[in-house]
């Protein structure tokens, strides 16, 4: 076993680090408190090559894996998850393709991505179909040689802010997952409609809507693989992109370590700083440790998907444990600044409001569980 990364992972950590220690984290709470969308932020991440990490190097993309892209996102999420959040989801939204395009898809809608700044959604949620993905409702008719799409997509990603949609539908409500079709769509397509922007709790910098398809016409070119193969290439997708929700944990989680390990050296009760006390170091130590397995088991879940082993379970254990240690952490972090952690003068009370997010975006932890389960029960 090596644990040690190569030249090109730490030179693509130290940047990923530096941008957002320089360019995310002085602007992360302004974003937060505004609920802009921070989209020449995001075009810078495409400037340094910090975005698309999906796309092949034969398409114009960096060329590298998913282990790769959970270094990246590690560090981002340290400066603010709501923004990495959105820079996450074009992978997301260009995964499909890479799993299922074909030769002429992949040069079209990848290359686009590489050749200009473009953003990326991912269209699978919906008002009745979240975790039961096999549920949807997003109706596609085939008319002719294209198919038109009728329905609504919820809890998007980058919805409102989108150049390109990959969608999820189905031909056949009765059939369940065996009738779900997937699509690339183009934001510009007549009743391609974004709807409401979602004023959540955390995350507020990630642009969150519904999408509304009314007679959108869609050729059989943008069909991504079979009619019925679109379940499984949902599942393929996530199963490869769990890693990075699970990085997207451990970046927000060693941040409230940092703030509150700081807050613990200056911070002073009967006149000692409080990091004497045990009570707050045993919150320190937890938190620590709780870090470190959480990247373990990120970067173990990565490294099996790069090398096309079965990581369903591994990807499971990752995004759930790490998810609900980001969460206890925060958590911890708060109580470490005692009142100061609950006013908005201090970073950690935003980290908690961004943690809690993590627990239910792509697959809630209790699914999570589910899968870990099915699969322990397969064996």
């Amino acid at each position: 076993m090596e644990f040690e990364l190569n030249d090109e992972q730490l030179a693509l950590q130290q940047t990923a680090r530096r941008f957002a220690r320089e360019q995310i984290a002085p602007v992360a709470a302004h974003y937060d408190q505004s609920g802009e969308f921070p989209r020449e932020l995001l075009k810078k991440t495409w400037e340094l090559g910090l975005i698309n990490t999906c796309v092949p190097a034969e398409y114009g993309g960096i060329g590298v894996g998913i282990l790769e892209s959970c270094l990246i996102i590690e560090e981002l999420a340290w400066g603010c998850s709501g923004i990495t959040t959105s820079i996450m989801c074009n992978d997301l939204g260009l995964m499909p393709i890479v799993v299922a395009g074909s030769e002429d898809q992949k040069k079209e809608w990848l290359g686009s991505c590489t050749d200009d700044f473009k953003l990326v959604s991912f269209c699978l949620s919906e008002p009745e179909a979240g975790s039961d993905v096999a549920g949807l409702q997003l109706l596609a008719e085939k008319d002719g040689d294209d198919y038109v799409l009728n329905g609504t997509k919820c809890w998007i990603t980058n919805g409102g802010e989108a150049d390109i949609y990959t969608v999820f539908a189905t031909m056949d409500r009765s059939s369940r997952h065996k009738g779900v079709c997937a699509f690339v769509v183009a934001r510009d397509t007549p009743g391609l409609e974004p709807g409401k922007k979602e004023d959540k709790m955390g995350q507020r910098a990630s642009d969150t809507r519904v999408v509304h398809f009314d007679n959108v016409r869609v050729p059989a070119s943008q069909r991504l693989g079979e009619e019925s193969q679109g379940f499984k290439i949902a599942m393929q997708t996530l199963d490869r992109t769990r890693p990075c929700i699970g990085a997207l944990a451990v970046g927000i989680a060693d941040r409230a370590l940092d703030e509150s390990v700081a807050y613990a050296k200056e911070r002073k009760a009967f006149g000692f700083p409080i990091g004497n006390f045990q009570a707050v170091q045993f919150m320190l130590a937890d938190m620590a440790k709780d870090i470190e397995a959480s990247r373990l088991l990120t970067l173990q879940s990565a490294w099996m998907v790069d090398r096309g082993l079965r990581a369903s379970k591994n990807s499971a254990f990752a995004k759930c444990f790490a998810t609900d240690a980001a969460m206890r952490a925060t958590t911890d972090a708060v109580q470490v600044f005692g009142g100061n952690g609950y006013t908005k003068d201090y970073p950690v009370e935003k980290l908690m409001r961004d943690a809690k997010l993590m627990q239910i975006y792509e697959g809630t932890n209790q699914i999570q569980r589910l899968v870990i389960a099915r699969e322990l029960l397969k064996e």
